[in-house]
């Protein structure tokens, strides 16, 4: 029936088209191809008695394979472009009943699920006990080959990985070559039994394109997204915490990181050799060494972004070891603006040629040294007019326009003696100190080339923002 369809549409179609418009057939050709694929896709339903890599192997594309709640032993291998489906149960936690959900046990070694083509897609399955071989790649779910015909492979396109759980020792998902992937609303637990550095990822992308990492949750992994050699993707609202870094990019361009939360760290953020990213509106909290750490970062944009509690805990104290909000190490030609940093041993940390970087409209709020900055080059943190807001800033504003008469400058020379010798902390507020701070101002002269806000705010810009709204 439906090929007589398709000859009689033909067949009328053909009647009025010219040559000009032609290609209007073949699209009706392609449409109706993909009609008749859609109407004979196939349902499998299985259960635990049936033999789940043999169906997958004999399903066709387009085809939707089912798993009944149950425990399905194995390393699975998925060839065909088909959705595999775990019985909606409404059960999202890692844990629980075997009976209630479709638990795929790949029983301590190697893969658990292998993709090998484009427009796969999983869903609500709960993924367990796949191997720990980080040499090996062994991971929950796993893509790493090109596809296509021999003499024209290709990356593998539109995989839709979503409202999944895993947990397991080794990596949790990892995507290699891979274009147009969605990762999304899926739970990824590692093993604390494990050391960190022998626990896989949560989430690894390399070589990735133009896809869309959003609400996943990575806890207890070694770091929970892990992006390489990746380019044009959005990290967006996922939640990360008791990991080593939150996320952590590598070789990465023009790629997007919004709206995340990393909390328990060692590093919220770790962000190294990339160039041309936007981080956005993200948060850390209790972080040990690092909110955010830039390790050649170039021509990338920060903005509202929270950086909360970054200490070290006193039995890793060692000598130069701080906690430190922002640590931007060897990177330049950046902006920094409209961040929040508080309560952390060190506010910002500027070493190794970090210059030609944008820093205005930021908070500092209650770091015990709002400011380290080693090099011999003067900075000026201010732009258009408008600094940044500095909770231990003591100028006055006389004109009432929400900026400081006076001019902060948040480290001198007092300061460098300090980070060279950390005793002298222990003088800091002695008549002798004092005096030389007040020498220092009398004879700028002396004064090492160092950090200069000539605008600085005196009230958080969220703040003075509200405020211009009612005026």
């Amino acid at each position: 029936m439906l090929c007589s369809l398709y000859l009689k549409y033909c067949d009328e179609f053909s009647l009025f088209l010219t040559k000009k418009n032609q290609s209007l057939l073949l699209v009706l050709i392609v449409l109706l191809s993909c009609f008749s694929q859609g109407l004979l896709a196939k349902q499998y339903l299985v259960t635990t008695d049936d033999n789940l890599q043999q169906i997958l192997d004999v399903s066709q594309d387009g085809d939707i394979v089912v798993l009944s709640a149950g425990r399905y032993l194995g390393n699975f291998i998925i060839s065909k472009q088909i959705t595999l489906r775990g019985e909606n149960t409404g059960k999202d936690k890692i844990g629980g009943n075997d009976d209630q959900k479709a638990v795929i046990d790949a029983q301590g070694k190697g893969h658990a699920v292998i993709l090998k083509n484009s427009h796969i897609t999983l869903e609500n399955l709960n993924i367990v006990n796949w191997g720990d071989d980080l040499t090996e790649q062994n991971s929950g779910i796993y893509s790493n080959e090109k596809v296509g015909l021999h003499s024209a492979k290709k990356r593998a396109s539109n995989i839709i990985i979503k409202n999944n759980t895993l947990s397991g020792d080794g990596f949790g998902i990892w995507l290699n070559h891979v274009t147009k992937a969605k990762i999304v609303n899926n739970k990824i637990k590692g093993n604390l039994a494990l050391r960190s550095a022998d626990r896989g990822n949560g989430i690894q992308v390399a070589n990735v394109t133009h896809s869309h990492v959003f609400n996943n949750e990575t806890y207890e992994t070694r770091d929970g997204i892990y992006v390489i050699s990746s380019q044009n993707n959005l990290i967006e609202a996922n939640t990360m915490h008791h990991l080593r870094y939150g996320i952590h990019y590598m070789y990465s361009y023009d790629n997007t990181v919004k709206d995340n939360t990393a909390y328990s760290t060692r590093a919220g953020y770790a962000l190294m050799s990339s160039r041309r990213l936007t981080i956005i509106g993200n948060t850390t909290t209790d972080s040990e060494d690092y909110g955010f750490l830039l390790n050649f970062i170039t021509q990338s944009t920060f903005s509202d972004n929270h950086i909360k509690n970054v200490w070290t805990k006193p039995e890793n104290k060692v000598l130069g070891r701080d906690g430190k909000g922002l640590f931007v190490y060897n990177s330049g030609y950046n902006t920094l603006t409209n961040n929040t940093v508080e309560n952390a041993e060190i506010g910002i940390h500027l070493t190794a040629g970090s210059e030609n970087i944008k820093i205005y409209g930021n908070s500092f709020i209650n770091n015990p040294m709002q400011v380290k900055y080693v090099s011999n080059k003067k900075q000026e943190w201010s732009k258009d007019g408008r600094g940044n807001y500095w909770s231990n800033y003591l100028g006055w504003d006389m004109d009432n326009d929400g900026v400081g008469d006076a001019i902060f400058e948040p480290n001198d020379g007092i300061d460098k003696l300090v980070w060279q010798y950390p005793e002298m902390k222990m003088i800091m507020d002695s008549p002798a100190i004092l005096i030389l701070r007040w020498v220092q101002k009398q004879f700028p002269v002396l004064k090492p080339p160092g950090v200069k806000d000539s605008y600085p705010l005196m009230a958080k810009p969220a703040l003075m923002a509200k405020e211009q709204e009612y005026e």
